[in-house]
């Protein structure tokens, strides 16, 4: 799994009939100190994650487990939305201190 921020959605009226009604979040990956990297991805949401929010992100197969078909197109999957993440005994991210 990897740490990214969600920063839009994706809208798509053309797609695989297995993806319809899968809401699509576009993502930033971040690094192990909070820093926001330059690559985006695409991945289907499964928890209703919103727009800034910090998420982790499932890949491969286990991503196409999560929405309980292995045939549907998909690389990646928002797995769960982020409280908090700490490393080294400092606060990397705190989804509390962020909307103060």
């Amino acid at each position: 799994m990897q740490v990214a921020k969600v920063r839009g959605t994706v809208v798509s009226t053309q797609k695989d009939p297995s993806l319809r009604g899968v809401k699509l979040l576009l993502l930033q990956l971040v690094d192990e100190d909070g820093n926001i990297l330059p690559k985006y991805e695409v991945a289907a949401d499964t928890v209703g994650a919103g727009v800034d929010e910090w998420v982790l992100v499932s890949r491969g197969s286990a991503a196409r487990q999560i929405l309980g078909n292995e045939q549907r197109p998909l690389d990646a999957a928002v797995v769960a939305i982020i409280d908090t993440i700490h490393v080294a005994d400092r606060v990397i991210y705190s989804k509390k201190d962020q909307y103060r």
